[in-house]
């Protein structure tokens, strides 16, 4: 007896694989992803800005990496003793104005980079809510829309939802911006599995629809691709227990079980090989031993440095300097 409709998404015409540059950009779910990849050595970047939830601040955000202009002090705002900038996470917050400057525009320039040189990137849209800044004038590139409220109060924000139509075109100078600065970069398009409760249960579901109508109308119109995160946690796996306490986010279960399906679609054969040997070193960096000092321990960590060394041989363009650094610090 079948308990669940599984599907398994339409594997990809073209596929990515280690040698290649990533930039991963939207919602956490975009991280819980870059996380996988970046575990099975694959060269990424996550979220220049922070986590970004609208499509709005994502594309706001990729216009920044391609003109390149550094952030001044008359960008960002106080509040609390804390300053911060409107278009980023509060993990690029501080005390001082030097501080939160220097986080912002070194990972600009490194987000600048990877808009340039990435083969893949993959955008992960959450919501098609904005919150908008009731302190400045609408206008045609969305001044006033906020990447993050940093917990100054609600009446000074307006919330909308943006209709599809909208989302669609704010889709399309993304792929705009990108094909301009990076013409042969691929574009993987998801919508986040992520549910926005605090939106409502109503809202939520209106903002996911016109969140999966313009995906689809941009992705008919446009050579890039589609992997349905969203579909696999809501549609297949379907059930509360694939969810963490608050009921909203997916749980480590259905992540694995999202990137299982992301593994066999979008990355090729080879590189799909070579993740299980670096599995296999990653998780011998995490072992625990019972006796750090025995021989058996050493010749683990011997075996390790050995595999390191030939997958170097092998795969140049793979980074093991922390993995090296520990097992040979444990021999020392």
């Amino acid at each position: 007896m079948e308990f669940h409709a599984e599907f398994f998404p339409k594997s990809f015409s073209s596929k990515i694989n280690h040698q290649q540059k990533l930039l991963l950009i939207g919602s956490c779910f975009t991280e819980q992803i870059g996380a996988k990849l970046s575990w099975h050595k694959f060269d990424t970047l996550e979220n220049p800005n922070g986590i970004l939830f609208n499509p709005v601040s994502i594309w706001k955000s990729l216009e920044r990496y391609a003109t390149g202009i550094a952030y001044t002090k008359d960008d960002l705002f106080k509040f609390n003793g804390v300053w911060g900038s409107w278009d980023h996470h509060t993990r690029f917050s501080s005390i001082s104005t030097e501080e939160c400057l220097k986080k912002i525009n070194s990972s600009l320039i490194r987000g600048r980079e990877f808009l340039i040189q990435a083969k893949w990137i993959l955008i992960t849209l959450g919501s098609a809510f904005v919150y908008e800044r009731r302190d400045i004038l609408s206008g045609p590139e969305y001044p006033q829309a906020v990447a993050n409220c940093h917990k100054i109060p609600a009446e000074k924000f307006n919330r909308r939802l943006l209709p599809s139509e909208e989302v669609e075109k704010i889709l399309s100078k993304m792929i705009a911006v990108i094909h301009k600065m990076n013409p042969s970069a691929n574009i993987i398009f998801t919508i986040s599995p992520v549910r926005h409760l605090r939106e409502g249960f109503i809202e939520n579901n209106r903002s996911k629809a016109a969140l999966i109508q313009a995906v689809h109308q941009v992705v008919n119109e446009n050579q890039v691709f589609y992997f349905p995160s969203y579909e696999l946690v809501i549609d297949d796996l379907r059930d509360y227990r694939f969810f963490a306490e608050d009921m909203a986010h997916p749980n480590y279960a259905a992540t694995n079980y999202v990137w299982e399906k992301f593994s066999i679609a979008v990355i090729d054969e080879p590189s799909r090989d070579l993740m299980k040997t670096i599995a296999g070193i990653m998780q011998a960096r995490n072992h625990k031993p019972f006796n750090p000092e025995s021989d058996q321990h050493k010749k683990f960590l011997q075996d390790n440095l050995i595999k390191i060394k030939l997958l170097r041989e092998t795969h140049p363009y793979l980074n093991f300097e922390e993995e090296e650094h520990f097992f040979e610090s444990g021999l020392e």
